[in-house]
């Protein structure tokens, strides 16, 4: 229908007064949502169990302190003292089931308090609820990535260290160790350590321990694991070929004099595309007993001018190579093998997600228990927003070379502009508690949708 300009504009002059009164109103009425995928994964029970062993008789516990942090980041909040901006909110108080919510000095108590044994509870629940999603997708094979991620303050923080850092030289850090599942795209477990440790340290009891939690649980599955050169090692090689696990790792082939001098004698390439050629060579570092395929990559790349930026019509573009060695055990094709580890690249946007938004970098507290409690909270919020688009959405693909994740995920910036950051109403017309939200036909269709699959699923 054509609409007139009369019809379609007015005059604004005058500003409202404001007024401020206690009603039942929230800025968050898609935290219905997150509420039922509470109830249905049974979150405030099982955190519970995680802190048994702290008996308190105060009004909180840790419990509701792990609920309130996975709240405050979902709703995408990211220091402790924001929490005061909503405490008054009827919807974030339903769903951590309090009428009032803890302050600051509460839940920097909490946090100091959880101790080593709760922080391994929480891990463990981690894990507890990837495997529940994994175990009945029916999958031939699970795709572990494995990397670090520096985790940056400003302040000094028990079990901090100066590490190697680029951009913030002498900041003090944590360098936790992920693994994250590719299918999922979520995270699976983490190793926290200091910040001046090398990637590998710690990482073959972690690696291990990972794959005997997946197996114990999804028995017969098919392992492959992804790791960058950091992880390289005669060592882990042979454990992950004799546990069965399928492998690729990069290779640094700086400190093997021989590889250079192999790659630049090389004339036969076998080409993949216009930029990309590789070969296999029958090669191994002499200290290792056993053959693995060693496989070369050479990637055309356009260098970028270092002088002034101007119009660069008449200038020709300098390319040069980069290069890249794999070593696996796979016995698919060499250019499946190199698809396969570049599809480790989806890591990366995981933990940009997991910063950004959920805000992973954030140092609260001053005491390990506390920052891994943290830590761990903003891992649940991430997971759990993933949980949510599994739980109610189709799969979008079916596995690819490159094990790209078989939903084609929503990142939580974009879920809180859709649904949870909506203003709403509670009332209770004829004794039954609703909950009214602005007539907004497309919110109204997908809130609808996630309501009854979810209702579904449980």
């Amino acid at each position: 229908m054509k609409l007139s300009r009369a019809q379609v504009r007015r005059q604004v002059h005058a500003l409202p007064d404001l007024r401020f009164e206690s009603q039942q109103l929230t800025s968050f009425a898609g935290l219905f949502l997150i509420q039922l995928l509470f109830q249905r994964l049974e979150l405030k029970r099982r955190l519970r169990q995680c802190f048994q062993h702290l008996r308190t008789s105060r009004a909180y516990d840790h419990a509701h302190l792990v609920l309130a942090l996975i709240v405050h980041l979902l709703t995408g909040f990211r220091r402790l003292r924001d929490l005061r901006y909503y405490r008054d909110d009827p919807m974030v108080q339903r769903v951590l089931g309090l009428s009032r919510l803890p302050d600051v000095a509460t839940i920097s108590r909490l946090l100091a308090t959880a101790g080593a044994h709760g922080v391994e509870a929480l891990r463990r629940l981690c894990r507890q609820l990837v495997l529940e999603r994994l175990a009945p997708l029916g999958l031939w094979r699970i795709t572990l990535d494995f990397d670090g991620s520096v985790l940056g303050t400003g302040r000094w923080a028990e079990g901090t260290a100066v590490g190697f850092n680029r951009r913030k030289k002498g900041q003090r850090s944590y360098y936790p160790l992920f693994c994250t599942v590719a299918q999922t795209g979520q995270v699976f477990d983490v190793l926290h350590r200091p910040g001046n440790v090398h990637d590998s340290k710690g990482a073959r009891d972690f690696i291990l321990a990972c794959i005997q939690h997946l197996r114990a649980v999804v028995p017969g599955i098919q392992i492959e694991v992804r790791m960058d050169s950091a992880f390289f090692s005669d060592e882990l090689v042979d454990l992950l070929d004799e546990l069965g696990v399928e492998f690729t790792i990069s290779v640094p082939f700086e400190r093997f004099i021989e590889l250079k001098g192999m790659i630049e004698k090389r004339r036969q390439w076998q080409r993949w595309n216009a930029d990309v050629a590789y070969f296999e060579m029958p090669w191994k570092p002499k200290s290792w007993c056993q053959r693995y395929r060693f496989i070369v990559v050479r990637r055309q790349v356009v260098v970028r001018d270092k002088g002034p930026v101007q119009l660069d019509l008449f200038i020709p573009q300098t390319v040069d190579s980069e290069f890249k060695v794999l070593v696996t055990n796979r016995t698919i094709r060499a250019r499946e093998v190199v698809a396969f580890h570049d599809g480790r690249g989806a890591q990366e946007a995981v933990f940009a997600e997991l910063k950004s938004q959920g805000q992973l970098d954030y140092v609260p507290t001053k005491t390990l228990a506390g920052n891994q409690v943290y830590l761990l909270s903003a891992i649940l919020a991430y997971n759990l927003n993933r949980e949510l688009q599994m739980a109610t959405q189709p799969q979008d693909r079916t596995t690819t070379t490159q094990r790209a994740p078989l939903w084609k995920f929503e990142r939580l910036e974009t879920v809180r502009r859709k649904f949870l950051q909506r203003a709403g109403r509670f009332s209770q017309p004829q004794g039954r508690l609703t909950l009214t939200l602005s007539a907004n036909a497309e919110v109204r269709d997908e809130l609808l949708q996630y309501r009854d699959e979810l209702l579904r699923a449980a």
